[in-house]
């Protein structure tokens, strides 16, 4: 899976971050010499490759007003969490819902989903909502609250 020049020059291009235009892929192939329809094909093609694992918005939810960021992890039947997973990632102020091995004894959750609010009491209501949807599927869950604001970033090439 090596990389060739102009996946470099894609890479590099976006890196950063795309552009915040309405039509970002068309602002990344006027960098690059190429239309925005190529840029969204070996983006994709990419993805389809392995060479990328995903393609999404990271939005600073502090910036936002959402300062209450709280990862709700849930013990889930194993046979209804795929199910139950995408209603709750589907839910406002989910911004990401995703299935997890167990790490038993000491890790039963096998559900996650990160939820937003303007206060701690905002998000134990959004929790009380998740728990309320689950049901008798959950056997238990947390509320691990942010105390840090991580540096997201995406795809970096070094030189060697």
């Amino acid at each position: 899976m090596a990389l060739n020049d102009f996946d470099r020059a894609l890479v590099a291009a976006t890196q950063s971050g795309l552009p915040l235009v309405e039509r970002p892929y068309e602002a990344v192939g006027a960098m690059l010499g190429v239309s925005g329809e190529v840029v969204r094909e070996r983006l994709a093609a990419m993805l389809a490759e392995g060479l990328v694992r995903r393609i999404g918005a990271v939005p600073n939810h502090y910036k936002l007003g959402f300062t209450a960021n709280g990862m709700t992890v849930w013990d889930v039947d194993d046979a209804r969490v795929d199910e139950l997973g995408q209603r709750i990632g589907a839910l406002p102020g989910v911004s990401h819902c995703y299935r997890r091995p167990r790490r038993l004894p000491l890790w039963p959750y096998n559900l996650f989903a990160m939820l937003h609010g303007r206060s701690r009491d905002e998000v134990e209501r959004q929790a009380a909502e998740v728990a309320r949807l689950l049901g008798n599927a959950c056997r238990g869950h947390e509320v691990l609250y942010s105390t840090a604001i991580l540096k997201k970033t995406g795809l970096r090439l070094t030189e060697n």
